[in-house]
């Protein structure tokens, strides 16, 4: 079981922008039509779920967290033995996995992170659920989804709603101006022009998912706002393709420090991370990225 410190990492480490932690150190989070409570206690990992979509749940969060995949193996299967950096990030973040999110979802959310840090895209993607996503629940009618050990009359007086975010279809049919106001910015033209084209071509997004990596990338790029970068994130966290290398401000700064490539431009970086880590090396650059961000100012 992963430590809290890895947990949070998963979470809230910039794969997914739908997770908040509490005090109490459970995590709520929500994706498509699901929602659900996480939490460790005394080594296990435990989930929570409101009933009225308790089985929903039970079938989608162990696709979500990556269950069905054997994540020591990946990581055994790296290049740690040759690599003392790639080596000392495995040995700091124990049991990081890569989720699997819904596929147009995640293209949503790195549509919104140009230029933009964890806690803001995470904001845009909070407005465009609740001003334009349908209600999942009302806990205060599905009965109360806080701390198992909280307090049952101040789960009464905070009555939170959660919202899926908008569908692309429904996301077609906003204007651009409604989409701006979720502070988007420039992104809302992205993502306005994106729906418009994928509400023209229907289950085109299907069809990229399962492509061969090279190829649904190269569709991908084709959408407004969508470069190479925001291209492997979405493959990599949206349709488990590990051999996706996102390369983004830490991967260049991890990679000019650690690897000697000071000035190679991003292109150049992703090859050789595909080149040196092989057809996990999506996975591999997320260890790199946590690493980064945690200790790289050391």
């Amino acid at each position: 079981m992963p430590t809290p410190t890895v947990l949070a990492e998963t979470l809230d480490g910039g794969q997914a922008f739908r997770w908040l932690r509490d005090e109490n150190e459970i995590w709520t989070g929500v994706w498509g039509d699901a929602l659900a409570q996480l939490r460790l206690s005394y080594g296990n990992l435990e989930w929570r779920a409101p009933e009225s979509i308790q089985s929903q749940v039970a079938s989608s969060l162990p696709i979500y967290l990556g269950l069905n995949s054997d994540w020591s193996a990946h990581t055994d299967a790296l290049p740690w033995r040759s690599d003392p950096h790639l080596a000392r990030s495995l040995a700091a973040f124990p049991g990081l996995r890569i989720l699997r999110q819904p596929f147009g979802e995640t293209l949503l959310g790195f549509l919104c992170s140009a230029t933009k840090q964890i806690v803001q895209i995470k904001q845009m993607v909070a407005l465009l659920a609740e001003n334009h996503g349908a209600e999942i629940l009302s806990v205060g009618r599905a009965g109360p989804l806080g701390p198992p050990s909280g307090d049952a009359r101040t789960a009464q007086r905070s009555v939170p709603t959660f919202h899926r975010l908008p569908t692309w279809p429904e996301l077609a049919a906003i204007p651009e101006e409604k989409l701006r106001a979720c502070q988007l910015g420039f992104r809302a033209r992205f993502i306005h022009d994106t729906a418009q084209f994928l509400a023209k071509n229907p289950g085109w997004l299907d069809v990229t998912e399962h492509l061969p990596y090279a190829d649904a990338k190269a569709r991908l790029i084709e959408l407004p706002g969508v470069g190479e970068k925001v291209a492997d994130c979405v493959l990599l966290f949206g349709a488990g393709k590990l051999e996706a290398f996102p390369v983004d401000t830490w991967i260049l700064k991890a990679l000019a420090r650690r690897y000697r490539l000071d000035g190679w431009k991003p292109a150049q970086v992703a090859q050789f991370g595909r080149a040196h880590f092989g057809p996990l090396a999506g996975y591999a650059q997320q260890f790199l990225f946590s690493w980064e961000r945690k200790h790289g100012r050391e």
